[in-house]
């Protein structure tokens, strides 16, 4: 099978990446920039040291900076009129995996027009909009190397997966001193995001050679230094590892899928208006738990790549000491279930067949290595409210055949 791969056409990572943005638009042929924002970012000076740069250059930006966690339709439709005010030839997102989102969807229909729900999955969206540059503020989404945006329907509470190459920044800007004063809470959120993008990447069934390499890669830089950057945000290596881990499992995520964890945390975010990566946090277990048996292996290589199984270790027990560290992980890093985050009970139950539908609306369910029916989506959602992992699925696996 050969490979569908795309990356972005120009990347800068290391210290300092973001302040070369004028260079990069010139070396693009781009000279009229619509920066897409949030109010944080506008009000912490970040966004004027990018546009002061960018006027040092001779280039004159206009900024949007209105963008919402988990933007929705409407939000976009105002990004989207505050550029047609304009005379822009790209777009840039600056910030986490809202605004660079946003950015995408504002690209996207200033070009070719209509609705969001117009470009909802399974829609293909290749034929280019504007170009997009982005530059990422955490260490999470990957977003900046993705070819897909998210964003929600709120008439419907659901939000909608958008694919295809339109989406994909024609320049990323990796700068992981962006992140250094990003709050703890953020910081373990979008870290787990990135996680749960490497292992998804890595056992999804649109997995190849490409991906696997980085999803691989990607766990061994952001599973040792997660911890770090809880307990010391101010850990510049630790930073630049974790910058760099989100960015590969976003490349790799992007050339191969994401799946369950995914598919059954949009609509988490979507009703309870939970963060993305927060939601990731609370299924990861239990969905690796169930899907682990389907393709062992491939868990069991994950748990080695993070350092929780040695290369001798059967798979077997390396996919439960895979389920166990991601259950450890976010207990050492506060996350807590649905019930414990203060979500209605009875909303939660009420909803849980609308979420299962939605979750396999979107797709990626199908890319898992097992894939769920409905009813066992909705049994995962009673399993993840209730706490805890299904390791017994893993330890009732039948022992792997005698090697001697």
């Amino acid at each position: 099978m050969v490979a569908s791969i795309a990356l972005p056409r120009l990347m800068r990572v290391g210290a300092g990446a973001s302040r070369l943005l004028p260079e990069v638009l010139a070396q693009l042929g781009l000279s009229r920039p619509f920066v897409v924002t949030d109010p944080y970012l506008a009000g912490s000076g970040r966004v004027e040291a990018l546009t002061e740069r960018l006027s040092g250059a001779g280039t004159r930006a206009t900024v949007f900076a209105d963008t919402v966690p988990d933007p929705t339709v409407a939000s976009v439709e105002a990004a989207l009129a505050a550029l047609k005010a304009g005379d822009f030839d790209c777009v840039v997102g600056f910030g986490g995996g809202s605004p660079m989102d946003t950015a995408k969807a504002v690209a996207v229909l200033a070009r070719h027009g209509g609705h969001m729900r117009d470009y909802k999955a399974p829609r293909q969206q290749d034929e280019p909009g504007l170009p997009i540059v982005a530059i990422p503020t955490t260490a999470g989404t990957g977003s900046e190397a993705t070819r897909f945006t998210i964003v929600t329907d709120e008439t419907s509470d659901e939000k909608m997966l958008c694919i295809g190459l339109a989406y994909l920044p024609v320049a990323a800007l990796v700068d992981y001193e962006l992140t250094l004063t990003k709050p703890k809470r953020l910081t373990a959120d979008t870290g787990i995001d990135a996680l749960t993008h490497a292992i998804e990447a890595y056992v999804s069934r649109k997995s190849n050679l490409f991906s696997d390499g980085l999803a691989l890669q990607a766990m061994k830089l952001i599973a040792p230094n997660l911890r770090r950057v809880w307990t010391d945000p101010g850990d510049r290596a630790a930073r630049e590892a974790m910058m760099l881990g989100a960015t590969q499992a976003g490349i790799a995520f992007s050339n191969s899928s994401v799946a369950l964890v995914h598919g059954m945390s949009r609509p988490i975010g979507a009703h309870f208006h939970v963060a993305h990566g927060l939601s990731n946090a609370m299924l990861l277990p239990a969905v690796t738990s169930f899907s682990a048996p389907a393709a062992i292996d491939r868990y069991a290589a994950c748990a080695r790549a993070i350092g929780v199984a040695k290369p001798e270790a059967d798979d077997r027990s390396a996919a439960a000491a895979l389920v166990a560290e991601l259950e450890a992980l976010n207990d050492d890093l506060d996350v807590p279930g649905p019930k414990e985050y203060g979500i209605d009970p009875a909303r939660w139950e009420a909803l849980l067949p609308t979420m299962a539908a939605q979750a396999l609306a979107s797709g990626s369910p199908a890319n898992n290595p097992v894939e769920p029916s409905a009813e066992e989506i909705v049994a995962l959602y009673r399993r993840v409210w209730a706490g805890g992992a299904w390791l017994g699925i893993i330890a009732c696996l039948p022992p792997p055949p005698f090697a001697g």
